[in-house]
């Protein structure tokens, strides 16, 4: 019963400790300079104001936004196509090479994108992609990491239910959307909080591949406002809070397959 509590009390430590950066920027944002740069600090803004968010969008900050969004959405969903497919026949197919084919992928999870950042950055340049969403979201799709998951998630699949379908007359992809699909949600759910939050925060990447300031993402706009705003410390936050948020939201949404996922995992494991 004591070893009970301690670590209930220990878990409330931690999660107030890792929650209060995100709730200083969120309650930063609706306080005017003065309350910010005071020396004692306000921990609840006693008279909230909105200035910093009407400051940042007049900052192009909703097309970077939305920039952020479509190149996140874009890569989650063709990320957890084409690695739910590609992990399926890796698990339950056999051809010419998939031994080795697997090897590849285990090695490039290792290999540091900083290492093929520049034949990308050519590669993109001869595509006419540089400073297109595309240049950001493509790179993303094959995800080695991705694939290895859905692997996993995709062997624990009976080779019985597949068959089943294939006797009842079930074409491959019948068979995947209808049978493999439903069954590896979880692991699909667990992807899509990582390919979100990857492409997210993937400042290297961006940083790269966009330069001009209507093809900005969010995390780009921000750093480019703490160069040129560097003492408006409300506006960054309100910048900072709009980042943050959506993230939460996807977590919270895939909150359920995550745990699905990780539970699954450490059983098979």
């Amino acid at each position: 019963m004591v070893y009970r509590v301690i670590t209930i009390i220990l878990l409330i430590l931690l999660a107030i400790f890792f929650i209060f950066p995100l709730y200083w920027i969120i309650t930063g944002s609706f306080k005017d300079a003065l309350t910010i740069n005071a020396r004692t600090p306000q921990w609840f803004p006693l008279n909230p104001i909105l200035d910093n968010y009407v400051k940042l969008f007049h900052q192009p900050a909703f097309r970077w936004l939305l920039n952020t969004v479509v190149m996140a959405v874009g890569s989650l969903i063709l990320t957890c196509f084409t690695a739910s497919l590609a992990g399926y026949a890796l698990a339950k197919k056999r051809f010419f090479g998939k031994a080795v084919l697997f090897t590849i992928i285990i090695c490039a999870m290792a290999l540091p994108k900083q290492v093929i950042v520049i034949p990308l950055l050519q590669e993109m340049q001869f595509l006419g992609l540089r400073d297109n969403l595309l240049s950001v979201i493509l790179p993303t799709v094959g995800w080695p990491f991705g694939v290895f998951l859905m692997k996993q998630f995709s062997e624990t699949i009976p080779t019985e239910i597949l068959e089943a379908a294939r006797i009842d007359g079930a074409g491959e992809l019948r068979t995947f959307f209808s049978v493999v699909f439903p069954m590896i949600k979880p692991g699909v759910g667990a992807l899509a909080i990582f390919t979100f939050v990857n492409s997210w925060n993937d400042y290297f990447l961006q940083l790269i591949m966009l330069t001009k300031r209507e093809s900005l993402t969010l995390p780009l706009g921000i750093a480019k406002m703490q160069g040129e705003m560097s003492s408006d410390f409300g506006l960054i936050m309100a910048g900072a809070a709009l980042a943050a948020v959506p993230i939460v939201v996807v977590f919270i949404a895939f909150q359920k397959y995550f745990t699905q996922g990780i539970a699954m995992g450490a059983v098979k494991g």
